[in-house]
Formats: structure tokens, sequence, C-alpha cells
């Protein structure tokens, strides 16, 4: 039985609570992160694998780099845009981790983070670290897995050999291995259900809260489909938004439309994502794993590129897209769906999945497709679960959660006052020693006042014998004086003589 470790904030058959997901942040932020670790999870899981997550987190430390080497036959890395600047200190620390191993390192769909001119001049302070881990994951694999061509051509351009780098794409299109769903057509009128999906960090490229706005007015069965963990919070807890006025254009508060009409859903576990999208008529937005999950569903879904991690995937997989900053705010969903074509995305389907069968295969890896069931039973135990619906708004009711909410409060409230206590403790130490360095600075007054009386006294005493010796010069000078005058003038006859 091969024993594999992969990196993902938690296994698919793990069912968690809203507040577990919060709390352990299950989702490392961004809930799309389990879609292709899951993905990944369930194109391992063959016979004669186990598949185990390690968590989202990484502890670098020998000890968990020792049970690692003991207990599993290799460590499975999957990766979103991880070459970026924010991501430095957890690429490093994977590095760390990394380096300790003896078992292989295989690493799924690595991407470089650039704006959509793949210009990667911003990567450069972070050189070292990519350097660095690429370097020890090719120490302990065949080669490295990547999104797509700016990420390949990012690495051989650090001196990396294309013959070690394979692009694959990102595992969570293979969720249903070599075939995909049939993308179901759709008449986009008033009535349709439409999914948005939306990012912030997408706001300075285009006019997204246009667009969403847009959208909101014209189809009333939208829903905004969130994704980070800031975006869980904010529907558990809420915020004092509607009350103290304080807006947003962009749903992150309270007061937004959207939350106030209860049009939005934070999802948790990528098996309820995908079922819920199989009922609406469109998708689209920013975020690549929203629409990813609705191509999942047999959805069709368009991106709207705002960066190269957006965009390479959308050109490796041509997933239908439009670049963000070419839209304007009134952009109507029907048109982005009349506009576009997934077919070049089901054809290409079969040999992309070829590509990274070969990738696992040259880094001894099995697939579920070609050595097991087809991930027949990975569905199995998924269909046996009861995994959360996607969080709702929170409409102040007891919804099963007020009891995690209390608890949560007191534990704020008494680490808040842990916090003051410290504080207030560190303000006394500190005024303890000022009160000491007020004393030595007094004390070191009063010396130096009583130095500078000394010193006084010593120029009083040293101006007193220079008079002194000043006088005593004189009166000499005026005794003998006469004396050597008489005996120069009697030296100076005695030599005219000579």
């Amino acid at each position: 039985m091969k024993r594999i470790l992969i990196r993902s904030g938690k296994s698919p058959f793990r069912v968690a609570t809203p507040p577990e997901f919060i709390q352990q942040d299950l989702i490392g932020t961004n809930t799309g992160n389990l879609l292709f670790s899951d993905s990944a999870h369930k194109m391992l899981m063959t016979p004669d694998t186990e598949v185990t997550s390690n968590g989202i987190r990484t502890d670098p430390s020998p000890e968990r780099a020792a049970e690692i080497n003991e207990q599993y036959d290799v460590f499975v890395v999957p990766l979103a845009n991880a070459f970026r600047p924010s991501f430095r200190a957890s690429l490093d620390r994977l590095s760390t981790l990394i380096e300790q191993l003896t078992i292989p390192v295989v690493v799924f769909g690595v991407g470089a983070q650039a704006g959509d001119d793949y210009e990667t001049a911003g990567l450069k302070p972070m050189e070292a670290s990519v350097r660095r881990f690429v370097s020890a994951v090719l120490d302990r694999s065949a080669s490295i897995g990547v999104r797509g061509e700016l990420t390949a051509r990012y690495l051989t351009g650090l001196g990396f050999g294309a013959d070690r780098i394979d692009i694959i794409g990102c595992p969570s299109m293979f969720l249903h291995g070599g075939t995909f769903p049939e993308i179901r057509a759709a008449e986009i009128t008033a009535g349709s259900r439409i999914a948005l999906n939306l990012s912030p960090d997408a706001l300075p490229v285009g006019d997204l809260t246009g667009i969403a706005d847009h959208a909101w007015r014209h189809y009333p069965r939208l829903t905004y489909y969130a994704q980070n963990t800031s975006d869980a919070e904010l529907l558990l807890w809420g915020d004092t938004s509607p009350e103290s006025g304080l807006t947003d254009p962009f749903p992150r508060r309270s007061s937004h439309v959207l939350l106030q009409e209860d049009k939005v859903r934070m999802p948790l576990d990528p098996a309820t994502w995908i079922d819920e999208l199989r009922g609406y008529d469109f998708a689209y937005g920013t975020r690549i794993h929203g629409n990813v999950a609705a191509l999942l569903a047999g959805t069709p879904a368009v991106v709207l590129t705002h960066d190269s991690r957006t965009l390479e995937l959308c050109r490796y997989f041509e997933i239908p897209h439009r670049p963000l900053s070419a839209l304007p705010g009134d952009t109507d969903p029907r048109d982005l769906y009349e506009d576009a074509d997934h077919s070049a995305m089901i054809k290409g389907h079969g040999e992309r999945f070829e590509r990274i069968v070969a990738f696992l295969d040259r880094n001894g890896l099995d697939n579920a497709y070609t050595h097991g069931d087809g991930g027949a039973s990975f569905e199995a135990r998924l269909a046996a679960l009861e995994l959360p619906a996607s969080m709702p708004v929170w409409d102040g009711s007891d919804d099963g959660q007020l009891g995690y909410r209390v608890s949560r409060l007191r534990e704020r409230i008494t680490a808040a006052d842990a916090r003051i206590d410290q504080r207030v403790e560190e303000t006394r130490q500190l005024r303890t020693r000022l009160t000491a360095a007020e004393k030595r600075e007094a004390a070191t007054a009063r010396e130096l006042d009583a130095v500078r009386g000394e010193l006084a006294a010593a120029r009083k005493q040293l101006a007193a014998v220079e008079r002194r010796i000043g006088g005593v010069e004189k009166r000499v000078l005026v005794k003998v004086g006469p004396a050597l005058r008489r005996r120069v003038r009697k030296l100076s006859r005695s030599a005219g003589k000579d």
C-alpha cells in the first residue's frame, strides 16, 4: 500500500461546520483551494493507495519532517499561484520542510502570479525563494507540474531545464478524469438564474462593481458566490454597516444590496458547490475556480480575466474568457453567454488529461482512472456524507451557530482583556524603568555639578599659580638684569680689542 500525504485544507471526506471552516481556516483563505486539492485526492485514490491530508499550514520542524519520512511514501503538493510575493513566507516554509524530506515530492499545477500582460518583473524580489523551492522539489521528483506557458517560461528564465517542467494546468478541471460534463445550452432571460463571482483584487483592473450592479438590476435571480474566509466571516457574523450607514460598492459589508436581499452564498465543500451550480443557467466573473465549479456542473461559464493566474488557465484549457479591462460596467451576462464557445474546451480535454496522466506516470504515481475504478469509490464515499450547503447570509435568527458566536465573542473578549493586562504590566514596567532612569539622571547631574565645581576651583588655583610665577620672573629680572647688561658690555669691549 502506497501512502501519500497531500497538502490540502481538509480531506474531502471530512464533514465540517461553517465555524470549523472559519476557525481552522480549512479553505486556506479561499474555498477554490479545496476544488483542486479534492480533485487531486480523487485522482490519486486507487485500491493500492492511501491518501491523507496534511492540512494547509506547513510545519517545517525537523520532528514533522521525520514523521513524514517515516510514515509516508510520497508528499504531493497541489498549488495555485504560489509564486507571488504575498506567498513568499509560506513558500519558504514549504522549502524548509521539503529540504528535510527523503521521500519523493510531487508538485501539481503551481503558477507564477503576474498581470494579464504576463510581466514578471514584480517577482524579482522572491527569485531566490522560487529557485530554492523548485530546486528542492526537482531533487525529489522527475519534473514539476505548472499551470501554463507563463509559469514554464518564468522557470526556464530562472535557469531550470524545460525538460523538467510539465505544463499540466490545474487538477480541478480533471475532477471527472478524461471526460468532461456536457455544457448545457441555455436561453438567458430576465428570469434566468445567474451565478456571479468576484475578486476584490480585480477592482483596479476593471469596472467590477458596475458589472455586478448591472447584473443585480436586470437579473432578479442573481446569486453572488463569494469564496474568501473574510466573506464567510461576514455571512456568519454580519456587521453594523446597516446601522452605521457605512457602504461599499463591493459586496463586503452587510449594507450591500446583495447581502440585504440574501443573494450571497459562500461554498464550503466542492461537492455541494458543484451540485448547487447545476441549478443555474449561466456563471461568470473573475474567479477561475468559481467558474470551473460551474463548468464541472455542466453550467456554461465565462471567466473575466484580470491577471496571469486566470488568463494562463483559460488559455491552457480553452475556457471561454474575456479581459475584464476591456468590459464596460453595463456588460450583460446574456452577451457573454452568446459570445462564448465551449467546444474547444471539450474537444481538447482528453489530450490534456493524457498529459497530466503522463506527468503522474513520470513521477511514479498511479491514478484512479487508469489504475482504479475511475473515482467511483470516491464518489460513493462523498454521496454517503452530509456535507454542508453553501453558507447563506445570517438573518440574526437561531441558525444553530449561536453557541459558537457567543463562545467566540467570549474568547475574543478574554483575549482582548489579556492583551490589555499585558499592556498595563508593560506600562508599569516601563514606568519603573523610567523612574529609575530619572533617579540615575538626577544623581549624574549632581555628580556633574560637583565635578564642574572642582574644575572651577582648579582653574582658580591654576590662575593664582600662574600669577605668582609671573611675579617671581619680574623680580628676578629686576635684580639680575643690570649685572647681565654690565657683563655683556664688558665682553663686547674685550671682543673689540681682539
